[in-house]
């Protein structure tokens, strides 16, 4: 059968069939080298699982890159499971755990010492500096309880029930994003299902006696939750007042981008089964579900998928944000291009994503310029959702973890080439892509269920130069959230929200390819003003302070 196509889709096709005209030559294929044992990490996922099939136990956990102390480097934060009802943390088994990195990638947990094992069965984690004091503080997302971890100087404190964020709803991940532009990073909440404790409904099949995760089809969905920073410690809750109250889903991650580009944060919420929601920021304090006429709400064949994680970035060098998105096996991983003002279209299929992704099943998921040659590649934590699938379909429950090579106009799955260790299938769920150790080359980290968490650090070699940006608000939050950076033709949206249920450190990295020419650095505030500076070279960190 001949598709015909309107001139603007073959312009589109002709457009992505060649290089971007971003790359550089002289890259090494990407490798990682599973540094775990030797890095002090020890981490391991305990999700409680139990006969019942408790909905919980597979939806675990996020990841979170942070600068907790202030020294430069990179920490780790784990959210972890709990026992009895998923109220019980006493056993060190299910403590949440911080890792302080020493340096030459060696962390030490210090857990303990700083106050943040948790509370409850914890499912996500947001960092972010939200009262700019100049600590990064943290937010956990809970099963039944919500906590809010204020930083005093390297130790935490639990201030969600005073700051009017505590909540007794499933909570997933959330975001810390200036959604009105005052100065403050507010707070939101991805909610998922309706949730109880105590016997669980029955799925599955009782003449094999087989009992499987209950499809989220069987639950009730809820609203996500917007908290407004009032600047004295505490929260609003305006979700009512911000046209959230209404938008029922089953939020899984959160992307903060601006879609429209009108200088007003919008915010992209996965749905696990149902329409995916594209909240747009009205610059009047509320937001409406824009999702299905953006092209974002479902993918190309028109029908909802599991969105799990999702990472926004500029796969294609236009200066526009697009969002990447896991699902399950037969779905394929969604990859909405911006094609401007507000629109988008899934560009799966013509990127190639669609068929290196149709038979993967993924959680966690992270944009990233691995070999530092000018084009942002992307990485995947892969685990099929039900341990039992292997007995009623095709599809695997462990998986091994992919990373996916920009080339130029498509993706190429290069993670056979990435070592022999990252071949290891698991029940993979929180990434995130961080430069753990400084050398300009951005690093991975990965939960999975039951199992070490790992760390992979980045040996690409050889691999192209790099610069990476910190941005200083004043009038702006602190950390630079919501600030965007611009080298040539890319482009990078500081946001610490990414992954499945993660949280990255709010710092810009670009690749720069051959060139060892500092180039102009622009950073453009919420707000619209711009501040640019040409660094004295390249291959290190700058900081740029907002006047």
């Amino acid at each position: 059968m001949r598709v015909c196509l309107p001139g603007a889709a073959l312009a589109a096709l002709a457009a992505l069939a060649v290089p971007f005209g971003l790359a550089a030559d002289g890259v090494g294929p990407i490798r990682v080298d599973d540094v775990t044992a030797a890095s002090g990490i020890t981490f391991v996922l305990d999700h409680a699982p139990t006969p019942e099939k408790r909905l919980i136990e597979t939806m675990p956990g996020g990841v979170a890159a942070l600068d907790y102390n202030g020294d430069g480097r990179t920490d780790l934060y784990f959210v972890n499971g709990a026992g009895g009802d998923g109220t019980d943390k006493s056993q060190p088994r299910f403590w949440n755990r911080l890792y302080r990195n020493d340096g030459d990638l060696r962390f030490t947990d210090v857990t303990a010492a700083t106050g943040l094992a948790g509370a409850t069965y914890a499912m996500g984690t947001a960092a972010a500096d939200y009262d700019n004091d100049g600590d990064t503080d943290l937010f956990v997302a809970g099963v039944s309880r919500n906590q809010l971890f204020r930083n005093n100087g390297g130790r935490f404190t639990d201030i969600a029930t005073e700051a009017g964020v505590a909540s007794t709803v499933w909570s997933v991940a959330a975001a810390w994003v200036d959604y009105d532009r005052d100065g403050r990073l507010d707070l939101f909440v991805v909610n998922y299902v309706k949730w109880s404790p105590g016997p669980q409904r029955f799925c599955g099949d009782r003449t094999r006696d087989l009992r499987v995760y209950c499809h989220p089809k069987y639950f009730e969905g809820l609203p996500n939750a917007l908290y407004r920073n009032r600047g004295d410690g505490t929260f609003e809750d305006v979700t009512r007042r911000a046209g959230l109250s209404g938008i029922v889903g089953k939020g899984m991650s959160v992307a903060v981008i601006d879609a429209d580009a009108d200088l007003w944060p919008d915010l992209y919420v996965t749905n696990d089964s149902v329409a995916s929601t594209l909240l747009r920021n009205t610059g009047k304090g509320t937001f409406e579900d824009v999702g299905l006429l953006s092209g974002v709400a479902v993918p190309a064949h028109g029908r909802p998928v599991s969105a799990m994680g999702v990472d926004a970035g500029d796969v294609d060098g236009d200066g526009r944000l697009d969002l990447a998105v896991t699902a399950l096996a037969g779905e394929t991983f969604p990859l909405y291009r911006n094609d401007g003002g507000g629109a988008f279209h899934d560009a799966g299929a013509v990127m190639r994503l669609g068929a290196l992704t149709i038979r993967r099943s993924g959680w966690g998921i992270g944009f990233g310029d691995l070999d530092n040659d000018g084009l942002l590649d992307l990485a995947t934590a892969n685990s099929h959702v039900n341990d039992a699938v292997e007995k009623f379909e095709s599809s695997p429950y462990l998986e091994p973890n992919r990373i996916f090579r920009n080339t130029g106009g498509r993706f190429e799955d290069v993670s056979a080439g990435a070592g022999d260790a990252f071949q290891q299938a698991a029940a993979h769920r929180g990434l995130v892509v961080v430069d753990l150790d400084n050398d300009g080359r951005l690093d991975l980290v990965t939960t999975a269920l039951g199992a070490p968490a790992r760390v992979w650090r980045n040996v690409t070699a050889p691999a192209g130069h790099w610069l990476a940006v910190v941005a200083t608000g004043t009038a702006s939050p602190r950390d630079g959230n919501g600030a965007t950076v611009r080298i040539g033709k890319q482009v990078r949206r500081i946001s610490t929200a990414t992954s499945y249920a993660s949280s990255r450190r709010p710092i810009a990295h670009f690749g720069l390819g051959a060139s060892t020419t500092a180039p102009v650095v622009e950073v453009t505030w919420p707000g619209g003003t711009a501040t640019r500076m040409t660094p004295d070279g390249v291959d290190r960190v700058i900081t740029i302070a907002q006047p």
